[in-house]
């Protein structure tokens, strides 16, 4: 079963890096600089930002579903991120190396199914979702904040 990770879309974001910090603050959002490598992965590029580098830390609402699992978390996103560009059968590098929590959702945003895995095992768990029917769509999040990383979609 062939997938792709859906970085989010960076002109949703193209306001906030000219916010000042009073501003950020208004919306419930911070500024920071990486200062750790990996450390700070933005859900735009789905990759970490570089040591130095300036993002955005912001509450999104990653799950819009029409269902008691509608859900928001914070997100990182690098100030002058590129969108991932949505190759076949890759994982993200932001998410290879850490411990994910994948959750699979039905057409209707119903929680089908659930684990938690090392990033080096989701392409295979991947598969095994999608062979199921009724899975429409995977959300990945990062299981140690438990923040949401990127949605995973059949190719």
């Amino acid at each position: 079963m062939t997938f792709k990770a859906i970085g989010l879309d960076p002109a949703q974001f193209a306001s906030w890096s000219a916010l000042n910090d009073a501003e950020l603050a208004q919306r419930h959002a911070r500024r920071r600089v990486a200062d750790a490598q990996p450390g700070f992965p933005c859900r735009v590029s789905l990759q970490d930002a570089e040591i130095g580098e300036r993002l955005i830390l912001l509450p999104y609402e990653h799950h819009a579903a029409d269902s008691p699992y509608r859900a928001a978390g914070p997100i990182f996103v690098r100030e002058r991120a590129t969108r991932w560009n949505e190759p076949v059968d890759v994982v993200p590098p932001a998410l290879c190396t850490r411990l994910l929590s994948v959750r699979a959702y039905d057409a209707v945003g119903m929680l089908q199914q659930a684990e938690v895995l090392e990033g080096r095992e989701l392409e295979s768990l991947i598969s095994g979702f999608f062979a199921k029917p009724t899975i429409e769509y995977l959300h990945i999040h990062f299981a140690r904040q438990g923040c949401y990383a990127c949605r995973i979609e059949r190719a």
